[in-house]
């Protein structure tokens, strides 16, 4: 089985997937890519039920548990590479889903190795080196916001850096990383509390889902520190319009603001892909929250 998941991970690293979707149903495991945003579907006899619970058993999962979702993940070498596999799944009546997501822990890249543009790389600089506020990172699935995330958090790794994470993508030895954990009372909510006690320079909400989280961010970017944090949209003016919709407060959502980066990725060759930025930050930004109504 071991060598199974080896060969699969490896054609999907090798093709610049980001995720594996499996779906069991009735006794039938289907299996699909994601890459650059699209979904393919992938074939292979070979892989059945008792390869879809070997990947359960990898991230330590239950696998007797039909009802509730659960998340896990695990870690493997590929091609002398470290990679970090997180898994999600969820169960319905007769399908189980299960999603990999792919993400490479030895990943040490710089902001100007993330685009070609260098105006782009320059706002991502003089964003990250604020030392208050909120930034947003935007994007669809797949097109490497963790990256981003991840590449900016490096290039100002001499901070003190505080994560809050569901569930955390990344390890990195440089950052204090929580991962939320409501079995055992650690929320966003709680945990927010938890990092404002250790005197952080930044803090990073891993994905905002919901008006907790959202609200979360804005309270800890209030309080003067500097909050990074990742929110699915299509472009820089839904995610804004997303933060207002889960019930942030305009005003204070004008006050923290520094801006909001949106991306796609882009293929140069077989081999290699960069990102492609949509920044809305300074005058722009400020223009177009003034002309928000405060419904």
């Amino acid at each position: 089985m071991y060598e199974k998941l080896t060969t699969l991970l490896n054609l999907a690293i090798n093709n610049d997937v980001t995720d594996i979707h499996f779906q069991l149903k009735n006794g039938n495991l289907f299996i699909q890519f994601r890459k650059n945003g699209d979904i393919y579907q992938y074939n292979n006899d070979l892989l059945d039920n008792k390869f879809f619970n070997y990947i359960q058993y990898q991230a330590n999962l239950d696998v007797s548990n039909l009802t509730a979702p659960q998340s896990g993940s695990f870690e493997i070498e590929i091609n002398d590479y470290l990679y970090a596999i997180r898994i999600s799944i969820v169960h319905s009546l007769n399908i189980s889903n299960c999603v990999l997501r792919i993400l490479n822990k030895q990943l040490n890249l710089k902001i100007n190795q993330l685009t070609y543009c260098k105006d782009d790389v320059i706002q991502l600089e003089k964003m990250i080196l604020h030392k208050n506020g909120l930034i947003l990172i935007c994007g669809l699935t797949g097109s490497g916001k963790t990256t981003t995330l991840y590449t900016l958090l490096n290039h100002i790794s001499y901070k003190k850096i505080f994560t809050l994470e569901d569930p955390v993508e990344l390890y990195n030895e440089n950052f204090v990383q929580l991962q939320i954990n409501e079995k055992q009372n650690l929320t966003y909510e709680s945990g927010i509390k938890q990092l404002l006690r250790h005197d952080p320079d930044v803090i990073v909400i891993g994905e905002i889902r919901d008006s907790i989280a959202a609200k979360m961010a804005l309270t800890s970017a209030l309080t003067g520190h500097l909050v990074i944090s990742t929110i699915h949209s299509s472009n820089c003016y839904i995610a804004i319009k997303r933060m207002l919709d889960l019930g942030v407060n305009l005003s204070n959502l004008k006050d923290v603001l520094i801006g909001v980066s949106y991306q796609t990725i882009k293929d140069v060759d077989s081999h290699k892909k960069i990102g492609e930025y949509e920044i809305l930050n300074g005058v722009l930004l400020n223009e177009y929250l003034n002309g928000i109504k405060n419904v």
